[in-house]
């Protein structure tokens, strides 16, 4: 069984409710995992021994003339690596509204969970900060601690769930350093890489551990609460806290490789970690800066599968088909409204791909399309087979 050790995350994507009655709820978002830390490894960097030159019998006279230097290793260890990144890495405090007191007119936001953050970015006046989505989701107010302890209110830049990337902001002249980016694409497994983050809470910050990455380009599924999804990943063998969500995956120069974000917890089960890549976190970013979340393709339905509804609104059903996904509702301005797609219709495929639950036409959608593409829609109505040919749109909305 695999498990993910965050907050449970629920949001319908369309934003509208189901349409039909007693049967099909909200498509429920799950866990998305907390925070990735590598196991700690002993890491021993050896003076290069120096260079001798052999006597030789009969030629100390030609000898003497050579010039030789001995040959020493580089002032650079890792653990200066670590202290100059470590100003980089913020904690990341999830304050929400709470009011506990029914004749209480009024509510305090308190702490509701803690995380980590990366500075990527830094200015005369702010300071750009990267976490996970479900560190800040939900949150009333984000606050945010530098390396020497200093606190700020942070702003909320952009977010997006199913990537599980935010961007935050704080403003001033602040005292901490930005993290270069490094190329996730070149990562091998074997390579060595470091987690810097806050397990268990600030008062274990800017802990650092060490380990390998196991493997790259995983694919993991996730529950999110925008829907499920196929995230990207780097594998490491590393030991996992709560935490360090939102935190640094570094290699051995100090750069950023990856944001530690998830980890499968079960019984029996030790060092599966997993990292988003910093390639992809550096895209993301930029389009969270530049219009506040991941504009993609919009279709405009809200979807359930097959297991989430009664057997009846299958009966009609061709005896080959057994999967695909339902109908709920339809944004009366969306694409799918206007190709005259309704609740019930059962969706069978999509630009030639098949679409075997709501999470598959999701993958379909963002992956293999863009904005303004014409795709043809299979689907079932009545137990007969249909298309329409749908014009995707934008999910950005305008202001």
């Amino acid at each position: 069984m695999t498990e993910f050790n965050e907050e449970s995350r629920t949001e319908n994507r369309e934003g509208k409710k189901p349409v039909w009655k007693g049967f099909l709820s909200t498509v429920a978002a799950g866990v998305l995992g907390s925070a990735l830390t590598l196991t700690a490894v002993p890491y021993f960097q050896e003076d290069m021994p120096q260079a001798s030159v052999p006597e030789e019998t009969g030629q100390a006279e030609s000898s003497s003339n050579l010039d030789v230097k001995p040959i020493s290793s580089s002032s650079n260890s890792l653990a200066d690596t670590i202290e100059q990144a470590s100003k980089a890495i913020v904690g990341v405090v999830n304050m929400q509204q709470q009011n506990n007191n029914p004749f209480s007119q009024s509510s305090e936001a308190s702490e509701s969970g803690t995380g980590s953050g990366v500075i990527f970015k830094k200015t005369d006046d702010a300071a750009y900060i990267v976490t996970n989505n479900h560190v800040i989701e939900n949150a009333s107010e984000i606050q945010v601690t530098l390396h020497d302890g200093e606190k700020a209110t942070a702003e909320l830049i952009g977010t997006d769930a199913l990537t599980d990337i935010a961007v935050l902001k704080i403003k001033g002249d602040v005292d901490a350093q930005a993290m270069t980016f490094g190329d996730s694409s070149k990562l091998r497994a074997g390579d060595q890489v470091l987690a810097i983050g806050n397990p268990l809470g600030l008062d274990l910050s800017r802990t650092v551990t060490q380990g390998i990455v196991s493997a790259v380009d995983r694919s993991i599924q996730v529950s999110t609460s925008a829907g499920e999804w196929n995230l990207n990943v780097i594998q490491t063998d590393a030991a996992i806290n709560p935490g360090n969500s939102g935190g640094a995956l570094m290699n051995t120069a100090g750069q950023l490789v990856g944001i530690n974000s998830l980890k499968i917890a079960d019984s029996g089960v030790e060092g599966l970690g997993f990292a988003i890549p910093s390639n992809e976190v550096k895209t993301l970013i930029d389009q969270l800066i530049e219009n506040g979340q991941v504009v993609r393709p919009y279709l405009g339905v809200g979807l359930a599968s097959f297991e989430e509804v009664p057997p009846q609104y299958l009966r009609n059903l061709p005896d080959g088909v057994t999967s695909g996904a339902i109908v709920a509702n339809v944004d009366p301005d969306s694409a799918a409204a206007k190709a005259g797609l309704q609740v019930e219709d059962i969706l069978v495929s999509i630009g030639g791909k098949q679409i075997t639950n709501s999470g598959d036409l999701r993958k379909h959608l963002y992956s293999g399309f863009s904005i303004g593409d014409k795709v043809k829609i299979e689907f079932y109505r009545g137990g007969e087979l249909k298309t329409a040919e749908v014009t995707l749109t934008s999910n950005q909305k305008a202001n």
